[in-house]
């Protein structure tokens, strides 16, 4: 049995909870560390059900570094750290930049001062395709250059690679950072899955909140780019992929296999898809016809990325597993259940 102990930050958020599910199935003692501000610690007694295991579970916020720095002195053991707290709505950050630079760089400082202070060597940095902006060539490859972000949520996915790629050289740190695509779908057991607070952000949430008739209407945001049928593309990928990738990773920092201090992969299917696309899809696998009306652009938006994942099939032996139609339909049986479950 596996007794690595591994802190994963933002644990009860969407990403970092099927993660953790996925440590849990392979003998990894978890630690989470959630400020709350975007999910329920409630989440946590879902991953039990599903694991029957609750991890150890902290709650305060990252950007607090006397209480970061009081977790570490009752935590002392900690092999490795998955780094998923971020506030990620790129909206949002457009709307309130200063509320996305503080949270999200504060964060990443203080949690790399707290390592560097309590030795700790291991990093998994949650990144994300928005640090390449609009890719002059699809698909785009690690060393796809990095255009100008299109949102303030990529500018700190930017400023926190340049961060922790100038800290590695100096503290003796190992990090890998994973920049994934769109994440969608949920678990297998629709016992946790994205739970968005307010509204969404994000299209299949949208899409099945409004197929259960929580919203009244889909709003597709432009049919005027360039692409097969006017509306955005996107490369999605299965949340259970990306958290599977993410235990890879950490294994490959605790074998020491990393070629280098600081690591890069994409994660993605290697397909795009168009909005459009998409509805039509979850249509299909739900047999339930979606109220949508095509409206203007959305500031922030990319017009069209998908990944060239060949890195990380080669270098971490990982592959996306999931159609969009599994993923549609994980999401939708999700939102199904999401009715009955007590998360906050």
């Amino acid at each position: 049995m596996n007794k690595s102990k591994i802190l994963v930050t933002g644990g009860t958020g969407y990403i970092g909870s099927h993660t953790i599910v996925e440590l849990q199935a392979l003998g990894f003692e978890v630690i989470v560390i959630d400020s709350l501000k975007n999910s329920f610690a409630g989440v946590l007694n879902q991953v039990e059900k599903i694991s029957g295991i609750k991890p150890t579970f902290y709650e305060f916020d990252l950007c607090d570094k006397s209480a970061l720095d009081n977790f570490f002195y009752r935590e002392p053991n900690i092999d490795a750290i998955i780094h998923f707290a971020a506030l990620k709505a790129v909206g949002e950050s457009v709307d309130n930049p200063l509320l996305y630079y503080k949270n999200n760089i504060l964060s990443l400082i203080n949690l790399l001062d707290a390592m560097i202070k309590f030795n700790l060597k291991n990093i998994v940095f949650s990144s994300s395709c928005t640090v390449y902006g609009q890719p002059d060539v699809l698909p785009v490859s690690e060393q796809s250059p990095m255009k100008k972000a299109e949102s303030p949520y990529g500018q700190t996915k930017q400023m926190a690679e340049q961060i922790l790629s100038d800290v590695v050289k100096s503290a003796g740190i190992n990090v890998i950072a994973l920049r994934y695509f769109n994440p969608i779908g949920a678990h297998d057991s629709s016992l946790i899955g994205e739970f968005p607070i307010g509204a969404p952000n994000n299209l299949v949430p949208m899409i099945t909140q409004t197929a259960m008739g929580i919203r009244e209407k889909l709003m597709v945001f432009g049919d005027d780019y360039n692409t097969k049928d006017g509306s955005c593309v996107r490369d999605y990928i299965h949340v259970v992929d990306i958290a599977k990738a993410h235990v890879i990773a950490i294994e490959r920092l605790l074998k020491k296999n990393n070629k280098s201090p600081f690591e890069v992969f994409n994660l993605g299917t290697g397909n795009g898809f168009t909005v459009l696309e998409t509805i039509k899809t979850f249509e299909k696998v739900s047999n339930t016809k979606l109220n949508y009306e095509i409206t203007s652009r959305r500031n922030g938006d990319v017009e069209k990325v998908f990944a060239d994942t060949n890195l990380a099939n080669k270098e971490l032996g990982w592959k996306a597993e999931r159609d969009l139609e599994n993923m549609l339909l994980t999401a939708w049986n999700w939102q199904i259940k999401l009715k009955d479950l007590k998360l906050n």
